[in-house]
């Protein structure tokens, strides 16, 4: 057992967190996300919801400052979504870095793209449509 680290964050996803290099993306994926179809690198955090990641993940590295740190995907036409997701999630991002901007929203193909390229997928339990998140790491501050 290591201490300060969430009970949230498995082995598996801490090795996965420390390997990533500034400018590497994750994506924390919600239940309905295909995964496993978009990248060979995927650890399962069934159970949990992206908030509750988020609050484990965020104090163990920076966000990216030089391009959009934080994405989601946009509705499909004829969908709407819940803005409550995003404002939640930006309720814990703020927690661990006041200063990030909302994020920036892109079409799902757009974003299936950025799965293809992420450093690895995150599965959650999150049941919330659009409820997928991509977190680009940062540069630590020294």
């Amino acid at each position: 057992m290591l201490k300060g680290i969430h009970p949230c964050i498995s082995p598996e996803l801490l090795l996965i967190l420390a390997e990533m290099g500034h400018g590497d993306e994750i994506i924390l994926a919600d239940a309905h996300f295909p995964g496993h179809t978009f990248n060979e690198r995927v650890v399962r955090a069934d159970g949990l919801d992206v908030t509750t990641l988020l609050d484990g993940i965020l104090p163990l590295f920076e966000l990216d400052s030089y391009s959009t740190p934080l994405v989601m995907m946009a509705a499909v036409e004829g969908d709407q979504l819940d803005p409550a997701v995003g404002e939640q999630y930006m309720k814990v991002v703020h927690r661990h870095a006041p200063s990030a901007k909302s994020p920036e929203r892109i079409d799902r193909f757009a974003f299936y793209e950025r799965a293809r390229g992420a450093y690895a997928v995150v599965m959650t339990g999150e049941m919330r449509k659009y409820g997928n998140l991509l977190i680009k790491k940062g540069v630590t501050p020294v």
